[in-house]
Order: structure tokens, then C-alpha cells, then sequence
């Protein structure tokens, strides 16, 4: 994915659409960049521009050390994206993503900002509610690898496979981890924004029990659409997933459009 030069360093936009009528902002999984979302923009309107989430730790930010702690993180991020977020935007997280784009939400919402048209939550339990594995992200190496290979199977063989490899992804894993792992959910106002979250068939690590949290955290509507696939149905059911947030993105346009009419 090549770099957007009219972005800023915690952007990558595949396929930038400067006069699209919304702002998909994607934030990735635990160890995962903004290539996650590179092949989105075929997949949903033409007036939606799909800015894809780039941490450091990753990709081009390899030289960069990633952020342990979720409150320095956020002040970060929200500081670099501040002004994309004048324009209509909707959000989409999975797993830690979806932390992250709640997050995000709640700290726009604290500081008076422009909140998203919708929050789209893949792969993940509310995060008002604890999470039933142990903490990992302070195991030794070996341990921990295993740790994430018994509850994701998302670690790609061909990188298991080759240690050096391994070891240059085990810091930005270990770093996620322990965003994930030392976060501490603050009480507030359930937001007003519709979610609708996703989850896998298949996921041994998220069921419908814990999509159906995220009733809680709004006021809006809440819609659950369980996807073919374990934890990471994005990228082995991308067509089903994209297909209901096309058709969600279209109403949150048409939403806009009357409000400013």
C-alpha cells in the first residue's frame, strides 16, 4: 500500500477519494497494519474513502516503538487524526481495533468533537466486560507464541516457520497485547451512535454472548451479524463481512445528506 502524501504519518488511504461524502476510518488487530484494509475501497461506494489505521511498530513505522498502554495510545492517535475528523466519518475496529475505535469515540465525544455516523465493532466483547483469558503479553517467548496460536490461529504459518521472522514480529505483538491486557474500562454515558458488531461462527475466543454486550454501550441500535469463520473472518469471508457495511455506510451517507439539507 502506497503511502497517501496528503496523509498524515497514522493514515494510509489505498485508494484516496478526496471528495467522497464519508470517512471510513479501519483500525487494526493486534499485530496487524493499515495493509489489513488495502483491497476495501473495491468493495463500498465510490463516495467512501477507506482510511486505514496505521500504528507505529509496523510496516513503514517499523523504526518506531509501538505504544504498551491504551491512554497514551489514544492521546496520540487522536492528536494525529483530529483533522480528518471534521468531515463525516464511521469507524470500524476488529478485535483490538474495536477497542481502540470505541475508544476513540468516547474521547472525541469528552472533548466536544464530531462524532461518527456509525461504529462498526468486529471480533471482540464489549469492553465493560472482563476478558476470561489470562493475561499473556508478560509470558516468555514460547510461551506466549503458543498462547496466540491456541486462541486465534491468526499467526500466519510461513512467519511461525522462520524465527528471525518471528522475533521482529514479537515486540509489536507483545505491545498490543498489553494495550489490550493493562486497559481499565471508565464508566460513562452509553454512546448515542448505532453499532453494528460482527463476529465469527467459528471463533472460539468471541461468541454471540459477548457481541450482544454492545448493547450496553448505546443508545442507538445495535445489530449483530455473525460471519463465516474463526476469529479472523475479514480476511477469509471479506464479501460477506464488507457487504453489510456497504449497505450500512449508504444509509449513514443518505443520513448526512438529509441532516445537512
Amino acid at each position: 500500500m502506497t503511502p497517501n502524501p496528503s496523509a498524515n504519518v497514522w493514515l494510509r488511504c489505498p485508494q484516496p477519494r478526496p471528495q467522497a461524502r464519508l470517512r471510513l476510518f479501519c483500525f487494526p488487530y493486534a499485530g496487524g497494519g493499515a495493509a489489513a484494509y488495502r483491497t476495501w475501497p473495491n468493495h463500498l461506494p465510490g463516495d467512501v474513502e477507506v482510511c486505514a489505521i496505521q500504528l507505529p511498530g509496523r510496516d513503514e513505522r517499523l523504526g518506531e516503538t509501538p505504544y504498551s498502554d491504551l491512554v497514551t495510545l489514544l492521546e496520540a492517535l487522536a492528536e494525529g487524526l483530529a483533522p480528518r475528523l471534521e468531515a463525516p466519518y464511521a469507524v470500524f475496529g476488529h478485535s483490538l481495533g474495536a477497542l481502540l475505535a470505541y475508544e476513540l469515540v468516547r474521547h472525541q465525544r469528552r472533548r466536544g468533537g464530531n462524532l461518527p455516523v456509525h461504529l462498526f465493532v468486529s471480533a471482540r466483547r464489549a469492553p465493560h466486560v472482563p476478558s476470561r483469558e489470562p493475561p499473556c503479553h508478560l509470558l516468555p517467548e514460547q510461551a506466549f507464541i503458543q498462547a496466540l496460536v491456541r486462541r486465534y490461529n491468526g499467526i500466519p504459518q510461513a512467519i511461525l516457520a522462520e524465527p528471525a521472522v518471528m522475533r521482529l514480529f514479537l515486540p509489536v505483538l507483545r505491545a498490543d497485547f498489553s494495550v489490550m491486557e493493562t486497559y481499565r474500562f471508565v464508566a460513562e454515558d452509553p454512546l448515542d451512535q448505532a453499532i453494528t458488531a460482527f463476529g465469527g461462527l467459528d471463533d472460539q475466543v468471541v461468541s454471540r454472548a459477548d457481541l450482544e454486550t454492545w448493547r450496553m454501550t448505546t443508545r442507538g441500535e445495535c445489530a449483530i451479524h455473525m460471519i463465516p469463520g474463526g476469529h479472523f473472518f475479514l480476511q477469509t469471508a471479506p464479501t460477506a463481512l464488507l457487504d453489510v457495511i456497504a449497505r450500512q455506510l449508504v444509509d449513514g451517507i443518505d443520513s448526512g445528506a438529509a441532516t445537512q439539507r
